[in-house]
Formats: structure tokens, sequence, C-alpha cells
């Protein structure tokens, strides 16, 4: 796990080290279809965007809990500027430990 650092008025929550991470746990991820528009989403955007920039069909507590399977899953990556959490793929580092997978993905949505 990565530790969380503060600079200035950015925070990032930790992330895990995707050797760590084993395949049955991506695709556990990838199984909902909440997940997969976020991911679609982040995927398409040409920036980080916040929780609430994506617009999904389930309440603000739930996606909370998406956004938190898809991080420890190692799909994404989220840090803090000012209350606003921020959320990007970790497109080069998820294509070098599960190639194509991340495009299979998003090809199919």
């Amino acid at each position: 796990m990565v530790t969380p650092r503060r600079s200035g008025q950015e925070r990032i929550p930790p992330h895990p080290d995707l050797r760590t991470i084993g395949l049955q746990q991506v695709l556990e991820a990838l199984v909902d279809p909440v997940r997969r528009q976020i991911v679609s989403v982040l995927h398409a955007a040409e920036q980080d965007l916040n929780c609430g920039a994506i617009e999904l069909p389930v309440s603000k507590s739930t996606a909370t809990h998406h956004f938190h399977v898809l991080r420890e899953a190692g799909l994404i990556r989220q840090h803090y500027v000012g209350t606003s959490r921020m959320n990007g793929l970790r497109r080069e580092e998820f294509d070098e430990a599960f190639p194509g997978l991340l495009q299979a993905v998003v090809g199919r949505q």
C-alpha cells in the first residue's frame, strides 16, 4: 500500500501496488455495470474527474463504494484537490500488469 501524503491542499488516499492485485479481484471489480461505466468515462476523459462529474444511476454513498472498489482493485487513482476527490485511470500501470484488459472492457461498452 502507498502511504497517504499531504502536500499543500492535496491529499492522496492509499492505493494498492498492482503487483499484489490478482486477476480475480480485478474481474470482480469490473463485473458491476456501474463500475464499468465509471471506468469507461475515465478512459474517455482527457483529465482526472471529480466524483460528481460522472453521472451515475446510484446514490452518492453507493457511488463512493464503487469508487472504493475500483481503487482497491488498482484500476483508478484518487487524490483530493481541496474538498474534491479526483479520479483517474492507472492506465499505464494497469496495462503493464494486465495487458489488453482495460481496452477490452471499454471497447465492449
